[in-house]
């Protein structure tokens, strides 16, 4: 003899809740795209690679000179300028303030145009992120 369990008794199907349209939502756009969608990342790199390029042609350009110089222009380099210094030596000796020259002008272009669009971009990210938009 076989044990046949009793039938399961279900529950009366139940008909599904109506499904009501949610409310339109009010189009709210951000006042300007979010940022990354912007063309701020592309001008701040652009200025950083113009600073650069200015601070590192001004050491690297001058350095260039000075073993050119050296190189081609041996006479001129031992030739004498002052109270028996070579050439050479006072342009040797130049090549510490030329240094000096290219630091300073960059810390100048970071200051005046760098500096200022990457605050800018700053505040902007930090207004996208409380209004919650994505990147």
């Amino acid at each position: 003899m076989s044990y046949d369990p009793p039938p399961r008794l279900t529950p009366p199907r139940q008909p599904a809740p109506p499904v009501l349209p949610e409310p339109p939502r009010p189009a709210r756009r951000p006042l300007r795209e979010p940022l990354g969608h912007h063309s701020d990342l592309r001008v701040l790199r652009g200025a950083y690679r113009r600073q650069r390029r200015t601070a590192t042609l001004t050491a690297l350009g001058y350095f260039t000179l000075f073993l050119v110089l050296s190189a081609c222009a041996p006479g001129a380099m031992t030739r004498t300028v002052a109270d028996g210094i070579p050439a050479g030596l006072l342009l040797a000796l130049v090549q510490l303030p030329v240094s000096w020259l290219a630091i300073g002008l960059y810390e100048t272009t970071a200051r005046r145009c760098v500096d200022p669009l990457a605050d800018r971009i700053r505040r902007q990210t930090e207004l996208d992120v409380r209004r919650g938009a994505s990147r």
